[in-house]
């Protein structure tokens, strides 16, 4: 049996509560403060921002599948024609499992009913159908549409806009999300940290690795929180000094890795702080409603709520700074943890770790971990690796298995070479950041995933000695996203932002 997204993450907290690159930014990035992470849930690049080229007034045009380097008014984002009326079609197509072929389009519904397959096995096989252990060498984004019919939203005799893993929202669906794109920097090379769920990927924004974990079913930590070997970015602002908070509405993302502190607090205080009652942190990690308690006040934009809930809770902490006293000095990176099972024909590339396979030695399905060394440093004896608190059929190991069946032979012993592994980024997803020293209607083309915002923050607070700390292979060899930003003129010092409102018609199941 298996427990909600939003059960894990409560279990996780009250666990918890247990004792126990080479491009480089205009000016100094000493400049910067304070870097405030707005992680929400589930959304590719195409899902949202694919129709961002077309979008009426947009200063970007699009790439029609590849953007020069240089061109930074170019988003590689899906390859459409407008029609008089301002409709797309659009060509990037998947096929559908009578043969037929499905054409990416403008989702009709702010609600995905039901979710999205984005499992460690599922999202290798929407990438690459016929053999999701080749997507490194090739990811052809060919099996949104038949892993989704064959496991979440099965085909019933569908109409030509029920396969939701291919469609696309536009401005007209989220225009506060459109206009911070359209006015301050954004990436369209910025990719989920593994081709895999909610737990493996945000564990890379908070460890730089999953440390061989695979699925969302491991949220719920032994005791005291998980354990890498390699320690967690929380454990490096602690040791050396930086004021650091994880501002949360349910519950807080790192209750996964460390009990309860002084450093969960309200979301509530954030927005105080922001607005110069206190002091902001130098880092602060903004937690969505993750709907432990139900849909009535999730807004992380997850399936199956209505997304402009979470444009509108991201609305309210950008204008809180935007409006407040930190904002001179302070970045806003707006981000999603993985792609939720929404179809982008980008290829993830290779991971930059220096050619290895993992970022830390450790492999999928082989987890490795502190909580009872030295046994638990041993390849699957790590907590939870075998076994969760939540399912006996959905486990990292039995995940690793299922994508790799040569690894049942000696599920311990030396990982198959011809198995997928941590060695490929995951799925594209949407990235902007919202700062007065963003490069104004700015589009990057440089690659990064999660660790890139760790590499920036270990290269402005970690980095007494010019040599950055670091954790793992992952963030060590990241792009610090430094060309995304002028840190001598702050180009968007005075720029307005606009305000989202919540849903007029709320589309989330009650």
């Amino acid at each position: 049996m298996t427990i909600s997204r939003g059960a894990h993450l409560a279990i996780s907290f009250a666990l918890c509560l247990l004792p126990a690159s080479l491009a480089f930014a205009d000016g100094s990035l000493t400049k910067v403060n304070h870097i405030i992470i707005v992680m929400q849930e589930n959304h590719s690049f195409d899902n949202y921002f694919g129709a961002l080229p077309y979008a009426p007034g947009s200063p970007y045009h699009s790439g029609n599948g590849a953007c020069a380097s240089t061109d930074h008014q170019c988003v590689d984002g899906l390859t459409c024609t407008i029609a008089s009326d301002g409709s797309l079609t659009c060509t990037n197509s998947n096929l559908d499992d009578d043969g037929s072929t499905v054409y990416s389009f403008h989702n009709p519904s702010r609600c995905v009913i039901p979710d999205l397959d984005h499992s460690w096995v599922g999202t290798h096989i929407e990438m690459n159908f016929a053999n999701p252990n080749g997507t490194l060498s090739n990811s052809l984004s060919d099996g949104f549409v038949r892993r989704n019919d064959a496991t979440e939203q099965k085909d019933n005799g569908e109409s030509a806009t029920d396969d939701q893993t291919i469609g696309f929202y536009t401005q007209g669906d989220l225009p506060f999300y459109y206009s911070l794109a359209q006015t301050f920097a954004m990436s369209d090379r910025q990719f989920s940290s593994v081709l895999a769920q909610t737990f493996p990927n945000r564990s890379y924004l908070m460890a730089a690795t999953s440390f061989g974990h695979l699925t969302t079913n491991d949220t719920v930590p032994p005791p005291g929180g998980y354990k890498p070997i390699t320690g967690t970015i929380f454990d490096l602002f602690d040791r050396n000094g930086v004021t650091w908070g994880d501002f949360f509405e349910d519950v807080p993302q790192s209750g996964s890795f460390r009990p309860s502190d002084v450093h969960n607090l309200p979301l509530s205080t954030f927005m105080l702080e922001a607005s110069g009652v206190g002091s902001l942190p130098q880092v602060s990690f903004v937690d969505p409603d993750f709907g432990v308690e139900g849909h009535a006040l999730e807004d992380d934009e997850h399936p199956p709520t209505d997304i402009q809930r979470g444009q509108y809770h991201v609305s309210q902490i950008v204008n809180a700074v935007r409006n407040g006293p930190f904002w001179k000095d302070s970045i806003i990176f707006i981000v999603y943890d993985e792609h939720g099972g929404a179809y982008d024909h980008a290829k993830p590339p290779a991971a930059p770790q220096k050619n290895a396979r993992t970022p830390d030695g450790i492999n999928p399905g082989q987890c490795e971990d502190l909580s009872a060394p030295p046994y638990s440093e041993q390849p699957g004896q790590g907590a939870e690796c075998s076994y969760n608190f939540t399912s006996v059929t959905d486990t990292s190991l039995l995940d690793a298995e299922a994508l790799c069946p040569a690894l049942t032979a000696n599920p311990t012993g030396p990982f198959p070479k011809t198995c997928a592994s941590f060695d490929q980024l995951g799925v594209r997803i949407p990235f902007i950041a919202v700062s007065p020293f963003s490069k104004p209607s700015y589009v990057s083309h440089q690659v990064g995933d999660h660790t890139s915002m760790l590499a920036l923050i270990e290269k402005r607070f970690l980095n007494s000695g010019k040599n950055p700390l670091y954790l793992t292979k992952r963030d060590q060899n990241a792009n610090d996203l430094e060309s995304m930003f002028d840190f001598t003129n702050s180009p968007s010092l005075n720029t307005p932002v606009g305000q989202a409102q919540p849903p007029l018609t709320d589309c989330t199941p009650q």
